[in-house]
């Protein structure tokens, strides 16, 4: 029972944060099965079956507060399907261990993008509001979908920093677009996952203790990310995209990074990250005040 209501506390926890950023629900939830001594494979399978329940209340959540660009759903989560479908069915043969370091780089060069772009000019106005293309989504999506799936999480890190560093979605619509695409990823990956592991190494137990709790924070995720300012939401996306990276380079046995290098990497990194938030709060309220002098009165 213990176990269980970890669960549901992980459930809820990486949903809220999933839900309000745009990642790390399959990250979290996947790196705890793992540390409980599930497969890789039984572990991204139970990830995924818990959410087709959470991303679909996740996705209703956020058309409901307006946070949802269809277009984008469905020209990035089709593909995203297909690639998660064939991840899922070829997990047991392949090894990402040669490109997760490499999709690292890429993906922290991103994360260091977006949080300076975001805390030091705020929302790139100059692209916002212009079509996303398929020629864009679609490579983006398979690629995001098959990691997601052989990966057990990877479907918010790749999507959501691409999407914000095209400046073309608003980040609560990048988030809200991205989470709602991921019910298309989680069902693909599922059908994958049972058509070739079977119910093999799967507890529905944790399915289900993974799912109550991400029921729970969907909603109030999707309602916390319309109240959070974009600039401020760019910078936070940003430092999670950096710290996880830097995390998965510095414990990688390829790399053979020292032993004692975390820990004052991981000083620097929150202390850079926390003045880029310090100082898109203090950019933003600036820009409020000049918009309120701004405004006409009324007489």
């Amino acid at each position: 029972m213990r176990t269980l209501i970890l669960l549901a506390l992980a459930g809820l926890g990486a949903q809220l944060v999933d839900g309000s950023l745009g990642m790390a629900y399959g990250v979290t939830s996947t790196t705890l099965l793992l540390a409980l001594g599930t497969g890789p494979a039984a572990a991204s399978a139970t990830v995924h079956l818990a959410e087709i329940g959470t991303t679909l209340m996740s996705g209703a959540s956020h058309w409901r507060f307006g946070n949802v660009d269809w277009k984008v759903v469905v020209r990035f989560g089709v593909p995203g399907a297909v690639g998660s479908f064939l991840g899922a069915t070829v997990l047991s043969r392949l090894s990402t261990e040669v490109a997760e370091p490499v999709m690292s780089l890429i993906l922290l060069g991103l994360g260091v993008y977006v949080m300076s772009r975001f805390t030091f000019k705020g929302l790139p106005a100059d692209r916002l509001g212009k079509p996303l293309g398929r020629r864009f989504l679609t490579p983006l999506g398979l690629v995001a979908g098959f990691l997601d799936a052989t990966g057990g999480g990877g479907w918010g890190p790749v999507g959501t920093p691409a999407l914000l560093a095209s400046g073309r979605l608003e980040p609560r619509k990048v988030i809200g677009s991205v989470d709602t695409s991921e019910f298309l990823v989680a069902v693909a990956a599922s059908l994958g996952f049972l058509f070739s592991l079977g119910s093999q190494g799967l507890s529905w137990t944790w399915v289900a203790a993974f799912l109550a709790g991400g029921l729970v924070a969907a909603p109030v995720a999707a309602w916390l990310v319309r109240l959070v300012p974009p600039r401020v939401l760019g910078s936070a996306v940003g430092g999670i995209i950096v710290v996880t990276n830097v995390r998965t380079l510095l414990t990688s046995d390829r790399l053979g990074a020292p032993d004692g290098l975390a820990v004052p990497v991981y000083a620097l990194l929150l202390l850079v990250w926390a003045a880029a938030l310090g100082h898109s709060v203090r950019a933003h309220l600036r820009e409020r005040a000049a918009g309120a002098e701004r405004e006409p009165v009324a007489v």
